[in-house]
């Protein structure tokens, strides 16, 4: 169980704070100089250098947004154009990309961070632009959203496996319909037939959390709230749940963590956006008002999982279940050990989760003091250990910036040293982004500047 420190504030990190951007700069600057593109998008490091791993196209939306949140953290003009200079060369194949699940994250990183940037006038308003960027999400919204599996009652966003399948993953990725849709779009299908986009997004939300998410309720022998299941499966001949299941977890039937820091954040944000915007609901007001209290109950239980399944410093292990877990004896009353000799940790979790903790926490306050002070301690609680070494990346030959990050431990993707047991000391595109939202986050808080989220700038888009 996590050891949360009551006494830090976001202000104590600004020294470290100001230091982590300093090394980030060097970090993109290394990738853009060295990277060989023929290989394809960045996705994770080996022997420090970043390398790609053919799957889906999921990553290079972090490399690019990168350099815009360099840009919004430090005012630094050449991480924006670079960002800018990129989103327009190589992200337009990420708008119309309809085999993946991963719209939310390759397209809100890029062209939704330059479009809350210029809303928020950090950038020159410009209307072609502002409109490019906007057409970008809208388009992307609609292509994602049309990966579609109708159910009893609703539907899902299905994975890149197939139409029987739902990711938990893509509880952040469904933020892109959800902005298309401020923007006035929808899907116009066969027939000219309408669909909405908002109704899609909350569907899909309930399914996510109805299926991937487990609540002590006795659904199954392993039914521990909080608990989550990376792939839910679905018999698509007549639309009925059939399993839990695991493509990057050890099984269905125990929780990977990253899988389990995706529902954390996500959930927390669809819960800042139901309970924050104001969205036309075309007389679905109890539906509105029924999706905030499934996002508020699954935030919560995945939020106080990771803090009673976490290693004492709240850096998780790769799977709560994984075998080796067994052999380090009382894990979990003791800080995690990323060299340890059988089973890696995955500090991408942490940087995602943590994020989670503070946003669900921040959204708490004045609604549930004592629950809001957990979380949100938890949250800076966590952050404090990633500002640190082990964590934090500070070798100027390693182009990664969060260390002991994993991708497919049962694929055994990742770079293992010479005489290791486990992989570690290697970084990825989505720990190193996530890592740079997180601080960015604190950052912004702290200096008392506007609150970051994926619609805040969004919310009068006719302006």
């Amino acid at each position: 169980m996590i050891t949360i420190d009551q006494s830090l504030t976001p202000d104590y990190f600004i020294p470290a704070i100001d230091r982590f951007w300093e090394l980030s700069a060097a970090k993109i600057q290394s990738i853009l100089k060295h990277y060989d593109r023929r290989k394809g998008s960045p996705v994770f490091t080996a022997a420090g250098k970043y390398t790609t791993r053919g799957w889906t196209e999921w990553t290079q939306g972090f490399e690019f947004g990168s350099a815009i949140l360099q840009y919004d953290a430090t005012g630094d003009a050449y991480f924006l154009e670079l960002g800018r200079k990129e989103t327009v060369d190589k992200m337009a194949s990420h708008v119309g990309h309809f085999g993946v699940h991963d719209h939310g994250f390759n397209n809100l990183s890029t062209y939704g961070n330059l479009l809350r940037l210029m809303r928020e006038s950090r950038l020159p308003m410009n209307l072609w632009e502002r409109h490019f960027y906007e057409l970008a999400i809208k388009l992307s919204g609609a292509i994602q959203a049309h990966r579609w599996t109708t159910i009893p009652g609703g539907g899902y966003i299905y994975s890149f496996n197939g139409p029987h399948s739902l990711f938990v993953d893509t509880i952040r990725t469904v933020r892109i319909l959800e902005v298309s849709h401020l923007f006035g779009h929808a899907i116009w299908d066969e027939n000219d037939i309408r669909i909405d986009l908002l109704e899609r997004a909350v569907q899909h939300v309930q399914a996510t959390a109805k299926y991937a998410v487990f609540y002590g309720e006795g659904s199954d022998m392993y039914d521990v709230r909080g608990r989550v299941a990376h792939e839910s499966v679905f018999n698509v001949n007549d639309g009925n749940y059939r399993c839990p299941n695991s493509q990057q977890g050890y099984s269905g039937f125990t929780t990977w963590t990253r899988g389990l820091a995706w529902a954390m954040l996500g959930f927390a944000e669809q819960l800042e956006f139901f309970s924050e915007v104001s969205v036309v609901t075309d007389g679905r007001a109890k539906e509105m008002e029924a999706i905030e209290s499934t996002c508020d109950k699954a935030a919560r239980a995945v939020c106080d999982f990771y803090l009673e399944h976490t290693p004492i410093d709240g850096i998780p292990y790769w799977d709560t279940g994984a075998p080796g877990l067994v052999q380090l004896g009382d894990y979990l009353n003791r800080p995690a050990d990323p060299f340890n000799g059988y089973e890696p940790v995955d500090s991408s979790a942490a940087a995602i989760g943590a994020q989670g903790l503070l946003r669900l926490g921040h959204h708490l306050r004045n609604r549930d003091e004592s629950a809001s002070t957990r979380y949100w301690q938890g949250g800076l609680t966590i952050l404090k250990r990633l500002l640190e070494e082990p964590y934090l990346s500070t070798h100027s030959e390693h182009q990664g910036l969060l260390l002991h990050s994993i991708y497919h431990r049962p694929n055994g993707w990742d770079y293992q040293p010479a005489g290791s047991a486990i992989p570690y000391g290697e970084s990825s595109m989505w720990g190193d982004y996530h890592f740079r939202e997180l601080v960015l986050y604190v950052q912004r808080i702290a200096q008392q500047g506007p609150y970051h989220s994926f619609f805040h700038a969004l919310t009068n888009p006719n302006e």
